[in-house]
């Protein structure tokens, strides 16, 4: 047996208004996904546990299997590991984003115009977060890269428990009240800017149309995360692939392989097909379950990209959930496939919340008559199938 898991990051939406009342799930023409659901279980789960934030770290932990309130230690301590930071015990690891914001001379009146910086490539980017690390680095800080806007600081010695703000939340808003309270943080943002503005590659996007990356933000701090094998917590050998490094470092922790793919870039534009062949595979290459994680949905809802949204939806059913189970069918493999997201991520709102999610689960060797043709919110919640611990799907997946 083989399993799968089709991780659609921010896929479920609210309905909206110019989709007739409808959500991209419902609009989106996903014919292969649909055929499952016909033939599976649908139901509802929650992945984001109450009094944590709706983070796409907490709740892909739990859509991994495990319990985000034993073993979650912070978001950026995630990325670092897929970087290849080595941290200590007294290491406090930070998100750094590359972010635009307006142009009003005190920094506490600017409004986050793209907490992306208009998707910078990772090329541009490294070369700000050389500067910013020449600037600012100490005995106590230093700066790494990491891929497009998402970079890592590392604070040895640092404070946690300090309630940042992320950017994506505040998009469209004025930064005021969103400004860290600790001073050093805060100095360092501030800094950054004067210091990135007029950057070259700065002057070279603003030429070309493009939104400057003219600070930093920094946010999602935690200390070394411990995460359990999931060799050894669930019996069988897992494969990770994702673009972002948060997802790569959750699979590093848990002793999984993580896969590259040529052309995964976390976005709209990624290489859909390579994943899903990347998938196949690894598969029939011995691995027993493959993580597949695709941000694309997650990010055309925090540009409020409704079209962007439902072609993403479209791209996963087409060139991924497709491709591969028609593969692994053609090689005679039976297979149980898990298809979520991890949080919604509502156009209306820009930004993750902590709403129940609809979750698809089929087996090939023990198909279902679901009474249902469609795999949306709508019809899962339908089904009255409520699972309080999103941790526990997993368990659910790999029964035979």
């Amino acid at each position: 047996m083989k399993y799968i898991v089709m991780l659609g990051d921010g896929m479920a939406d609210y309905p909206i208004e110019s989709l007739g009342g409808k959500t991209p799930l419902q609009v989106a023409k996903k014919p292969n996904i649909d055929r499952l659901a016909r033939q599976g279980q649908l139901g509802m789960v929650k992945t984001v546990p109450d009094g944590m934030k709706p983070g796409s770290d907490v709740a892909n932990l739990a859509a991994m299997g495990y319990d985000p309130q034993k073993c979650y230690t912070g978001r950026s301590p995630l990325e670092a590991v897929s970087i290849g930071i080595h941290m200590s015990d007294v290491d406090v690891a930070f998100r750094c984003n590359l972010v635009t914001l307006s142009d009003e001379e005190d920094y506490a009146q600017k409004t986050m115009l793209d907490y992306s910086s208009g998707e910078i490539t990772t090329a541009e980017a490294a070369e700000l977060i050389k500067t910013v690390e020449e600037a600012f680095h100490s005995d106590e800080l230093s700066f790494y890269s990491g891929i497009s806007y998402r970079h890592c600081m590392i604070w040895r010695g640092g404070p946690v428990g300090l309630n940042l703000t992320p950017p994506h939340d505040i998009s469209d808003k004025r930064v005021t009240e969103h400004l860290p309270g600790n001073p050093v943080i805060l100095d360092l943002m501030r800094r950054s800017y004067d210091l990135l503005k007029g950057h070259p590659v700065n002057q070279a996007r603003k030429a070309r149309g493009l939104n400057p990356a003219n600070s930093i933000w920094l946010w999602g701090e935690g200390t070394k995360p411990s995460i359990s094998s999931f060799t050894d917590t669930y019996g069988v050998k897992g494969s990770v692939i994702s673009a972002v490094d948060l997802i790569k470092g959750i699979g590093i922790c848990a002793g999984m392989k993580v896969i590259e793919v040529e052309g995964a870039t976390g976005n709209i534009d990624t290489n859909f097909k390579g994943k899903g062949e990347a998938a196949l595979k690894t598969l029939l290459d011995g691995q027993d379950l493959v993580y597949i994680h695709v941000e694309a949905p997650d990010e055309c809802g925090h540009h409020g990209d409704i079209e962007g949204k439902i072609h993403a939806i479209e791209y996963i059913d087409e060139q991924i959930v497709g491709p591969l189970l028609s593969g692994l069918e053609a090689a005679g493999e039976e297979y149980s496939i898990l298809v979520m997201p991890d949080h919604p991520t509502p156009i209306a709102v820009k930004t993750h919340v902590s709403d129940p999610i609809p979750y698809l689960l089929y087996r090939s060797n023990k198909p279902l008559d679901s009474g249902i043709t469609t795999y949306t919110e709508e019809t899962a919640a339908g089904t009255r199938n409520y699972e309080e611990h999103g941790y526990k799907l997993m368990k659910l997946l790999l029964e035979q």
